[in-house]
């Protein structure tokens, strides 16, 4: 934080530097997701819990589309998926049309898994904003709509 003197009052205030304003940013995401994930089902990591919803909002996707949606890593996809398959909460179907082309829906306890995922995060986020009122919250929504038309403009 850099530091500054108001000459006219005499008093130092400390203003915030844009480094602070990430630095906070980050530090509340973490702790965020790492409420989310604490004692969750499977121990589902934050991609694992991505690759459940992706699915759960495009049953009978593919691996190609899940790259293709998220611009993650064809690899990485490929591991997230094993290991959800693995632990039961994604299913694998071959295409009727091409065989070669592997459909992928959730399980009723990777749907299980996804909805206790989305229960912690609304907990938490009810829990993170509990002490703010309307308009700081829509003052808080604004401000960071600011923050990230800011970062799209640079693209």
């Amino acid at each position: 934080m850099r530091k500054s003197i108001d000459n006219v009052n005499q008093v130092a205030s400390t203003e915030p530097s844009a480094d602070d304003v990430f630095e906070a940013i980050h530090t509340v995401m973490h702790l965020y997701r790492s409420g989310q994930y604490r004692d969750g089902p499977h121990g589902l990591s934050h991609m694992e819990g991505k690759v459940l919803g992706f699915f759960a909002h495009h049953p009978g996707a593919t691996q190609k589309d899940l790259a293709d949606h998220s611009g993650r890593d064809k690899g990485q996809l490929a591991r997230l998926i094993g290991s959800l398959k693995e632990r039961k909460l994604l299913d694998a179907a071959a295409d009727e049309a091409d065989r070669r082309s592997i459909r992928l829906r959730l399980t009723a306890e990777g749907r299980g898994a996804l909805k206790t995922l989305q229960r912690q995060a609304r907990r938490l986020s009810d829990m993170a904003v509990a002490e703010m009122s309307a308009p700081e919250r829509q003052q808080l929504v604004t401000l960071l709509f600011k923050v990230r038309a800011n970062l799209e403009g640079t693209r």
